[in-house]
């Protein structure tokens, strides 16, 4: 009797294994319908403009709370409508040749990701910006509907405090920060 009470304990564990493991998945990131929009306020006016998402791949694990991957967006990809402006952005501000990327890799999250429906998390990781990693943290909506998922967030970049270049000029002034909203729209893979 001990022996199948001491084999039921040791077996006990991986009884759950395959619960623990059910909650992995991997969220492939479509980039045609994916979007980065901001909005850079100024002494006249605001600007608004985008980027385009290059690519994106992100696991996650909701029993524990473990994200990991990378969101890539193309910094030469800036676009406000005004070729002049937008030349000057990815050149002299951003340094696109040199610095081809902006990144952000998820390493953590707080809160719930439901199976399906919408939840509402809190995403740390590093948002790599002209070579220098930071580490953000930010609110994030999902929305999951089956195999299609959808994040989205909003979050403010303080550029000239992490050594990007002003681009005021004259009487023409700009914000030190930029308001950023990200829509990421992909698929999930099935649970495993």
């Amino acid at each position: 009797m001990k022996f199948f009470a001491r084999t039921i304990v040791a077996t006990l564990p991986l009884a759950f294994l395959p619960a623990a493991f059910a909650q992995h998945q991997t969220f492939t990131v479509s980039p045609n319908d994916s979007q980065v929009t901001f909005f850079l306020g100024g002494s006249d006016h605001g600007t608004h403009g985008g980027f385009h998402v290059e690519s994106g791949l992100v696991d996650f694990d909701r029993t524990l709370t473990k994200i990991s991957g990378s969101v890539v967006v193309s910094a030469a990809s800036g676009d406000t409508g005004n070729k002049s402006r937008d030349h000057k952005m990815t050149t002299e501000v951003l340094d696109a040749a040199q610095f081809a990327e902006i990144t952000f890799a998820p390493q953590s999250y707080q809160g719930a990701i439901l199976a399906s429906g919408d939840s509402t998390i809190q995403v740390t990781g590093v948002f790599t910006l002209h070579g220098t990693p930071h580490t953000i943290t930010v609110p994030m909506q999902i929305h999951i509907d089956g195999a299609s998922c959808t994040a989205k967030t909003h979050f403010t970049v303080p550029y000239v405090k992490w050594g990007l270049k002003d681009p005021s000029i004259f009487i023409l002034k700009v914000a030190k920060e930029v308001d950023v909203d990200i829509t990421l729209a992909g698929h999930l893979n099935p649970l495993s």
